[in-house]
């Protein structure tokens, strides 16, 4: 069986085998969708307030770590609204006249959802703005002493953004948004119900304690739960087993290299250049990602989120410094630090 590449399997960003995973498996209704129920009491309210208005819903920001299902809300949000969703992203939008082609092509009540809202440059925020409150866009038409501006008016459209990093988002353009969720990490008993979902839109025959064994391993993240047990499928029908039993299941997260706590080889080499290098810190993020040989931003995104959920490791003003638990957990001595 070919050896999945370790960060893709853990990193919680979307891949191009996960769009159409996502396709199958992405939940259709509120009611479908696993998880992060208090967002999901207040936009039942948002929704139903809308629609008894016969209004567009707010402008909406959906902020939290990939793969927790910003992308699958907006389209809940589109199909409850019963409008069409227009899809783009923040690096995709270079230029004005890009932002307004998609606009001025919207419907009343569509939305317009934008992953990666805070990689937008500033000259298109600075076009969102009347865009967001008045409904309309200016365009500046012709050079120089001769140049006019033409106004455009705009559908009333909702604009749904998504971002991974809300603090880098300039508060002009964050205030403009009149609903704000935060999507945080799942809960096992969740994830549990997402794989058995999963498994049964897939046709996969597995245990329960198969379910459980994956869930361990998804670093609380539907999406890697989705992508590891498309992986421990292949192993099974690979070798030729019936349903997926815990043994096999353990069987093939050892092929992965991937452990009980969903730790990686790359998580376990961050922790122990923390502990044998630098003795349990503080050390900065550079200096740490020049020691594991891997760039900042990866540790900060891929890595760092779920080593801290689960209390390995502790962001300091100083720098990162590996836990007692951690030590523990990997065999060192207690009082390292």
């Amino acid at each position: 069986m070919p050896k999945k590449s370790i960060s893709n399997l853990t990193n919680r960003e979307e891949s191009n085998e996960d769009l159409d995973l996502d396709l199958t498996l992405r939940p259709k209704t509120l009611e479908e969708f696993v998880g992060q129920e208090n967002l999901k009491k207040s936009l039942k309210i948002f929704l139903e307030a809308a629609k008894k208005r016969k209004e567009p819903i707010e402008h909406v920001l959906l902020y939290g770590g990939p793969g927790l299902g910003k992308t699958t809300l907006a389209h809940i949000i589109a199909k409850e609204m019963a409008v069409a969703i227009k899809i783009t992203s923040g690096p995709a939008l270079e230029r004005p006249g890009d932002l307004a082609a998609i606009l001025t092509n919207l419907n009343d009540g569509d939305i317009l959802f934008i992953d990666e809202i805070h990689r937008l440059n500033r000259l298109i925020e600075e076009i969102l703005y009347p865009s967001m409150e008045e409904f309309g866009i200016d365009l500046i038409l012709g050079k120089g002493p001769s140049a006019r501006t033409l106004r455009l008016n705009l559908p009333h459209f909702t604009l749904i953004g998504a971002t991974t990093r809300p603090n880098l988002l300039s508060s002009p353009l964050r205030d403009r948004f009149g609903i704000t969720f935060q999507l945080n990490f799942y809960q096992l008993a969740e994830i549990e119900q997402i794989i058995k979902r999963s498994a049964k839109i897939l046709k996969i025959e597995l245990t329960e304690e198969s379910i459980k064994e994956i869930a361990k391993r998804s670093r609380f993240t539907p999406r890697i739960a989705n992508r590891l047990l498309k992986r421990v499928r292949d192993y099974t029908q690979v070798y030729n087993h019936g349903i997926i039993t815990e043994s096999i299941a353990q069987e093939a997260f050892k092929i992965l290299e991937i452990d009980e706590m969903g730790l990686t080889p790359m998580d376990r080499r961050i922790l122990e250049t923390l502990a044998e290098k630098f003795s349990g810190g503080p050390v900065g993020i550079k200096t740490l990602s020049v020691a594991v040989n891997e760039e900042p931003e990866a540790l900060e995104d891929i890595f760092e989120p779920y080593l801290i959920q689960i209390g390995f490791l502790s962001r300091t003003p100083r720098g990162r410094i590996i836990t007692e638990k951690a030590l523990q957990c990997l065999g060192y001595k207690k009082g390292l630090l």
